[in-house]
């Protein structure tokens, strides 16, 4: 069985744990995203770089593409992904906001990056951007990471100085044990959508968590900074399975 495993070439030297991981477990070999083959052999790829039109060239050759297609497109637009979870009735902060209040987001951001809250003042409306209310707890949020329709940790990050919680940005992070409820609303969303490894994010809104965004390429520091628990090897043993 043979694997590809695609970042693009600045988030292989970032990611070189995880590339280590992939490797020792798949024996999936690393190709950047500049330097694919799209006519290579292959039985699987692991696809890391947010890019559906890698995915689904591959997945026109019959190759099981890791996650799917359909999911990396869906993922990485915002105003997409809120109108989608919308519309199957689950509950998101209100968009299409052009009154402050309000939180500007790229709609294919990640990390953070150019996210800003928007107090007060005109508001001039970007193509290629988000445009949402804010929730009400700011500086707080949850991403739970799910492998093929099983929840695997939830976990709770918090930022004393930022709006944004972000662990890359500083927030501290901590073990988040899910109510009820709150698993409830994961499953609902998982079974929303197709995928194998994802993270699902959550705004607190009036001490409830709301939707807020699916992680297509999560990343798995903060599980191996506050578990013990080896997500990689997991997933990876999930694609042994799904290769059988």
């Amino acid at each position: 069985m043979s694997g590809i495993l695609i970042y693009s070439k600045k988030e292989a030297r970032r990611n070189d744990f995880s590339v280590k991981k992939f490797s020792r477990y798949l024996g999936a070999r690393l190709v950047t995203e500049d330097e694919i083959d799209f006519s290579a052999p292959a039985d699987f790829v692991i696809n890391r770089t947010n890019n559906a039109e890698i995915a689904e060239k591959f997945e026109s050759r019959g190759i099981r593409v890791f996650n799917p297609c359909a999911l990396t497109r869906l993922a990485n637009n915002k105003q997409d992904c809120y109108e989608f979870m919308q519309k199957n009735g689950i509950e998101i902060m209100p968009v299409n906001q052009t009154e402050p209040p309000l939180v500007e987001k790229p709609a294919d951001g990640k990390g953070g990056a150019g996210v800003r809250l928007i107090k007060s003042g005109r508001v001039e409306i970007k193509p290629g951007y988000v445009y949402q209310k804010p929730a009400s707890d700011l500086g707080k949020d949850l991403r739970v990471w799910l492998i093929g329709g099983k929840i695997i940790c939830a976990v709770l990050r918090k930022s004393e100085t930022d709006f944004r919680s972000n662990y890359c940005l500083g927030g501290t992070a901590q073990i988040y044990n899910l109510s009820n409820n709150e698993r409830a609303l994961v499953y609902k969303i998982a079974s929303l959508i197709k995928y194998d490894y994802i993270g699902i994010d959550f705004v607190f809104d009036g001490g409830r968590a709301v939707f807020n965004e699916i992680e297509d390429t999560v990343g798995a520091r903060m599980v191996y900074d506050k578990t013990d628990i080896d997500i990689l090897r997991l997933y990876c043993e999930y694609i042994k399975e799904e290769m059988r």
